[in-house]
């Protein structure tokens, strides 16, 4: 699709294209809308927050959201959660808390200088005259360093502790930052979210966007994207997210972008990601902001004392990696959408991109699979497959 075809199709109207497969391109006003993160409502309804504008890093770049209500077959009109003219606010996560009040954490930084990020949460209110509406107050930037940058789901610990997972972003004096620093930590508060600290997760450098799946019984396991572009890799708790190991590989490949990590109601854990990495394409890019053409001389940070990170790597297909054995193998892998993931250009005008990428998934109480990822660098495309879709796909899929 050209990026008028796909304009042409962001009316959020939900279609079925398949037995028992339904899809939308979600309505938006914005030229470029990217990493995606559904969140499920009180009352069922389903929500997809984003962040749009014109090209990520730039100041116009804000938070969106749209609603799917029950029983719905359009998304409702986005809406925009945020809005600071001076900084690029990207990487939205809902929450709900234990007292059912619905939160808003999203990054917020300067230009590209993601070590220069603060993570903003915000109280977000449904109208009650028309449940597709949202709205946000004023909120407030959290009491963590800079340079924290957040991507996945909260839990709540056995204490009642928020956990938020992190990827800290390092300075480097003089230097600009480009990933080869950054290292997994997580977010505790202990008071609702009015205060927090930082707790890292050692032997993590290149280890980002850190998924968390409960295995029951005070373990869980997460699973990381990866600076190096080689594989996805996992850590383990085993009291409750106190503690962690040192994350180490799995066998699902990882290209240096996102993923996300679930545990489905038959106990089989689901990462939805683009299983490939750096050894099987020749593909790349100076960095992920080498578009922005601002006027910044640094050179980029030095990576000595972390890693090499590598940019541009295609972004397909979207594949659902399942595991029935907490995440330690992955043995089925179902592509849900594929194409050629080309990402060597964040522009969303031309056509040049073609990355399926940054998926968030979610199961329905009914055994459906609801997913959301960027298409295109241009649209957010939402699936949701029918109860039994395992089954179907991984039949189709031999």
């Amino acid at each position: 699709m050209t990026p008028d075809e796909i304009a042409l199709a962001m009316t959020g109207a939900v279609q079925s294209t398949a037995k028992g497969r339904h899809e939308a391109f979600l309505p938006s006003p914005m030229v470029q809308n990217h990493a995606s993160f559904l969140h499920w409502l009180a009352d069922g309804a389903l929500v997809c927050a984003w962040f749009g504008g014109s090209l990520e890093g730039k100041s116009d770049i804000s938070i969106f959201a749209s609603v799917l209500l029950p029983g719905s077959s359009k998304w409702g009109p986005a809406q925009r959660l945020s809005n600071d003219p001076a900084h690029s606010e990207q990487n939205p996560v809902f929450f709900t808390a234990p007292d059912s009040r619905l939160w808003l954490f999203h990054t917020s930084q300067p230009s590209g200088n993601q070590d220069e990020c603060r993570i903003r949460m915000a109280k977000v209110v449904r109208d009650g005259k028309d449940p597709t509406r949202l709205r946000t107050d004023e909120g407030r930037y959290l009491d963590l360093p800079l340079g924290c940058f957040v991507r996945a789901p909260l839990t709540v610990r056995d204490d009642g502790a928020w956990l938020l997972p992190i990827f800290r972003c390092l300075q480097r004096p003089g230097q600009k930052w480009n990933g080869s620093h950054d290292y997994a930590a997580v977010g505790v508060s202990e008071d609702e979210g009015r205060t927090w600290r930082l707790e890292e997760i050692g032997q993590s450098t290149g280890c980002v966007h850190m998924s968390p799946v409960s295995l029951g019984a005070g373990r869980h396991a997460a699973f990381f994207r990866r600076r190096q572009a080689d594989q996805v890799y996992r850590t383990e708790s085993s009291d409750d997210g106190r503690s962690w190991s040192a994350p180490e590989p799995t066998d699902i490949p990882n290209n240096n972008s996102s993923v996300a990590a679930i545990r489905l109601n038959d106990g089989r854990v689901a990462v939805i990601c683009n299983p490939v990495n750096a050894a099987q394409s020749s593909d790349r890019r100076a960095s992920l902001y080498d578009e922005l053409g601002e006027d910044d001389t640094r050179p980029d940070a030095d990576p000595t004392g972390g890693c090499v990170p590598v940019w541009g790597v295609p972004r397909a297909p979207v594949s659902v990696c399942l595991s029935e054995d907490g995440g330690g193998s992955f043995p089925t892998r179902v592509v849900i959408e594929n194409g050629p993931g080309t990402c060597l250009s964040n522009d969303s005008t031309d056509g040049r991109n073609k990355e399926m990428s940054y998926p968030s998934l979610l199961e329905g109480p009914d055994g459906s699979l609801h997913i959301a990822y960027t298409y295109y660098r241009r649209a957010i495309k939402y699936v949701r497959l029918a109860p039994g879709w395992a089954a179907v796909m991984e039949r189709n899929d031999q």
